[in-house]
């Protein structure tokens, strides 16, 4: 999956995306656009409410191996917004990546029926 760069894409996907939540983490699903990329992309955000640079920059590599792993199940098509909450710094990366695995396919990323 490719990285969102765009403010517009991540605006969008803020007002549009169906939204998953665990105490650990919330997550943000939409369907990409006809006219944008069809792997679909990704965006992972942890706010200075976590801790420093360092805290945060360890939650996110945590996040990326775990989206890594479960990458090939993805189907085509899907924009992913993933928020780490304070919580998560304290999980073991099995916790983050149930989490992170249920809520993606909730959402309906790896195929099946979507929950909204």
């Amino acid at each position: 999956m490719r990285t969102l760069t765009s403010p517009r894409e991540i605006d969008a996907l803020f007002k549009s995306g169906r939204r998953g939540s665990t105490r650990l983490l919330v997550v943000l699903v939409s369907p990409t656009s006809a006219a944008a990329d069809h792997r679909g992309g990704v965006v992972f955000i942890a706010g200075k409410k976590l801790g420093g640079a360092v805290v945060r920059n360890r939650i996110r590599r945590r996040l990326r191996e775990a989206l890594r792993a479960m990458a090939p199940s993805f189907q085509p098509g899907w924009d992913v917004l993933i928020i780490a909450r304070q919580p998560a710094i304290a999980a073991d990366y099995q916790a983050l990546t149930e989490a992170l695995h249920n809520l993606l396919r909730r959402g309906g990323v790896f195929g099946g029926r979507t929950v909204t």
